[in-house]
């Protein structure tokens, strides 16, 4: 939710703090918070030093994108983010690696440690290797338009809640509140000027495709990050270890793809390269769902490989299209108004996976009926963005002027 909190506001921090000076604060805020997690006397201190890291990440998410983009020309973007996405990929991949050795090994501040020592030497080695690339344009930060950014935080917490309480007064009311107040926001930064966030990007066609579709690939890897691993313990009788660890391949595949997706992108433009993530989420899932019944294990993992290979075509693909589309001054404000729609898209997503599955298995009185049902849902989810990957333009990026 701070992460959430925090995404809007980072085309501010980077048009008003010089890039070095932000990205080392960002690190030694993640430090403070980790060291906090590594002390922690109680659960309060414990949670203070994770919201400290969660602001951290909520800063430097959009941000190194947006540096990206903006130092890289248009028609090499697409390698260029493509890196990126392995580097992300990859951390899915080793993620439940290393920690599963560390917390085997050692006790759970072990897992901080680690990520102290990390982002201590990232902070050192920053003094040399990150520079001031960003354009500066001073503004006085618009305090009514954070406060009411909180709104998109609120609908997180409500799509959450929804899937676990039910339409509850206190999860409708919070929708209400989180929809009015989102709602505030938009208009407010429509009519202000500067704007803390330039919402005149969805003018832009190809910007707003590729929001959706970036949403849409999104929704594809939650969604299986989701449900895979309940579909192998309650299907296929796996522990909870076991079942997270044969999510591994598909997350190397994701950081192998990556790079691969981006030079495709670069050579053959955006319509062919989503068009292939889409058909793979869609087949994927459509797989999922006729095969749910009998599926042995290994044909589970490849099914889900599909999925998140899919999005490996789609999700930095569509974000580098739809960065291409704007002008570099918009670029922040772009990534940013992307990566909080793709948290809402990935929120509604659960909540309506989960929902769903759930009902189906009361329904049908079936988990694999209820998993076939989720499944064909989604790849219908996936078909929708399929369609929408038709109406991108073939044109690969032209090199910025």
């Amino acid at each position: 939710l701070v992460m959430t909190l925090m995404i809007p506001v980072s085309p501010w921090l980077l048009h008003n703090v010089p890039f070095q000076r932000l990205f080392q604060a960002i690190e030694l805020i993640f430090a403070i918070g980790t060291g906090l997690c590594i002390w922690a006397p109680s659960f309060t201190v414990l949670m203070i030093g994770r919201l400290l890291e969660a602001i951290a990440v909520g800063i430097i998410f959009p941000s190194f994108q947006t540096v990206l983009l903006t130092i890289t020309p248009h028609s090499e973007r697409g390698r260029v983010m493509g890196t990126a996405g392995l580097v992300m990929g990859s951390a899915l991949a080793v993620g439940p690696i290393i920690s599963g050795v560390l917390l085997t090994w050692f006790p759970w501040q072990a897992l901080f440690l680690f990520f102290l020592v990390v982002s201590l030497l990232v902070l050192a080695v920053s003094t040399v290797t990150i520079a001031s690339v960003m354009p500066l344009q001073p503004t006085q930060l618009d305090w009514v338009s954070f406060l009411l950014s909180a709104s998109f935080p609120i609908l997180l917490y409500a799509l959450g809640a929804l899937s676990k309480k039910g339409l509850t007064v206190g999860v409708v009311g919070l929708l209400i509140l989180g929809v009015l107040a989102a709602g505030i926001f938009v208009v407010r930064q429509l009519n202000r000027q500067p704007p803390m966030l330039q919402m005149r990007v969805f003018a832009t066609g190809m910007f707003t495709k590729a929001v959706f579709l970036t949403g849409i690939s999104y929704v594809g890897l939650i969604v299986t990050t989701i449900l895979m691993p309940l579909y192998f313990q309650t299907l296929l009788g796996l522990s909870p270890l076991i079942s997270g660890l044969s999510l591994v391949p598909a997350a190397v595949l994701l950081s192998i793809l990556n790079p691969i997706s981006g030079r495709l992108l670069d050579r053959f433009g955006p319509r062919v390269v989503a068009m292939i993530g889409m058909l793979l989420i869609t087949g994927g899932f459509g797989l999922l769902a006729v095969f749910a019944h009998h599926l042995p294990l290994i044909g589970a993992i490849m099914l889900a490989m599909a999925t998140e290979a899919g999005n490996a075509f789609v999700m930095m693909p569509s974000v580098t299209a739809g960065a291409n589309a704007l002008p570099n001054e918009l670029v922040a404000d772009g990534t940013a108004v992307t990566t909080t729609a793709r948290q809402l898209f990935g929120s509604a997503g659960v909540m309506f996976a989960t929902v769903l599955l759930d009902g189906m298995q009361t329904t049908l009185r079936s988990h694999a009926g209820g998993f076939a049902v989720t499944f064909a849902v989604f790849a219908g989810v996936g078909l929708i963005g399929l369609l929408l990957a038709l109406t991108l333009p073939k044109e690969v990026a032209k090199k910025a002027v």
